[in-house]
């Protein structure tokens, strides 16, 4: 149900005696709150595909954004933020990423970001790859295991996903996605790469982790994934 809240706007009972060890053990569950995730947006695009393909994109593409409350679009706005601010300065960087305003490369990202979904949406819709859908929000949150290792960059959430670890739960849902891709949508298989190639960013031109990287990187993902699975049909 932590998860569920934090990843989310889709409600649930409240969490009693709220502790903050709890948010960093409900991390294990980011992944099923991602095949939740995924079943609605498969489900909006199949009905929006019974008209149209871009109705489906559409809808689908509001739909993600309502249902995550925008959490990780934000993230993504504001490390493009600190981005184009920071010019290597580490200082500059974090005080950006914390400032609330949007800056022009934050909006920028969020234009890219949110018309590459709608295309690629749209496309998948046309070929009817509902699957897609489905596991690619899974697999982005999968992400955040291997993400949270890094050192954070200042206290804040991805510290605290730090606190408590579950070391069988990364390759528990490993093995789980694995299966459902290699059944159901094999170029989802790349996800690993995906997540590797950004942590390896994260550690070059970072140094560690925050909580607005962790949102950057499921976005970043999820259009990965979504672009993979489009081209290989296309082959």
């Amino acid at each position: 149900m932590l998860a569920i809240q934090f990843l989310t706007r889709l409600p649930t009972p409240q969490v009693r005696d709220f502790q903050p060890e709890m948010l960093a053990g409900a991390a294990r569950w980011f992944p099923a709150v991602g095949l939740l995730l995924g079943t609605l947006l498969a489900t909006i695009a199949w009905a929006g595909a019974q008209v149209d393909p871009w109705l489906a994109a559409l809808l689908a593409t509001l739909g993600w954004i309502w249902i995550t409350g925008g959490l990780h679009l934000d993230g993504l706005a504001d490390v493009a933020d600190a981005l184009g601010a920071a010019h290597r300065d580490p200082e500059r960087l974090l005080a950006v990423m914390k400032d609330p305003h949007l800056g022009s490369f934050g909006v920028l990202a969020l234009l890219g970001q949110v018309a590459a979904k709608l295309i690629l949406v749209m496309l998948l819709a046309r070929a009817g790859h509902w699957v897609v859908l489905l596991l690619a929000p899974a697999w982005a949150r999968w992400g955040v295991f291997g993400w949270q290792t890094l050192p954070p960059l200042a206290p804040g959430l991805a510290e605290r996903f730090g606190w408590r670890r579950a070391p069988l739960a990364p390759w528990g849902w490993a093995l789980t996605l694995g299966a459902l891709s290699l059944w159901l949508a094999p170029a989802l298989l790349l996800a690993p790469v995906a997540v590797w190639l950004y942590r390896s960013w994260l550690a070059r031109r970072l140094g560690g982790v925050s909580g607005d990287c962790l949102g950057t990187g499921i976005e970043i993902v999820e259009t990965l994934l979504l672009l993979g699975a489009v081209v290989s049909t296309a082959i």
